[in-house]
């Protein structure tokens, strides 16, 4: 999966260094003219677009944050493929109990399974990965490998 998601089914790589995806640049027309993408797909869609998650380096770690309000900790995973360097968040946003004689104006809050999925860089230090949630927000912290150094020349003495 790409982590820019798109509505037609598919990602563009030309627009998404990290996507995983090959791009298949005529895939969107197919689903249109089979009639769109289906109901589920686009709430699918919806939610994993919605999930949005920053991405920070800084000189020790890579930080990544999502807003994942109305979510425990319990509701959310967290996975390293670890052949490929792959940090996958994924979850799910539970439905509401409905009530025979409830009468919704408006459903705007997003719902469902989402899934995202960054590619890590070679510094990132993967078996010190750590996480935490606070207040809706969760916080991937993947420690970075430090800079090897550049060697300093050494001055050699002349005798004589």
């Amino acid at each position: 999966m790409s982590i820019i998601p798109s509505f037609f089914g598919r990602s563009s790589r030309a627009f998404d260094p990290f996507s995983l995806d090959v791009w298949e640049p005529f895939q969107a027309f197919t689903d249109l003219a089979a009639g769109g993408p289906s109901e589920q797909f686009v709430k699918e869609a919806s939610a994993v677009a919605n999930t949005q998650i920053d991405w920070k380096e800084t000189s020790e770690a890579h930080i990544f944050k999502a807003d994942l309000p109305g979510l425990k900790k319990e509701d959310v995973k967290i996975e390293l493929e670890e052949g490929q360097r792959i940090l996958q968040i994924s979850g799910e946003r539970s439905k509401e109990e409905e009530h025979k004689n409830d009468k919704w104006h408006r459903i705007e809050r997003s719902r469902g399974k989402f899934l995202r999925r960054f590619r890590l860089p070679e510094n990132a230090k993967v078996e010190e990965i750590k996480a935490s949630m606070e207040n809706g927000v969760l916080t991937v912290t993947v420690p970075k490998q430090p800079e090897p150094q550049p060697p300093q020349p050494k001055s050699i003495e002349i005798s004589g």
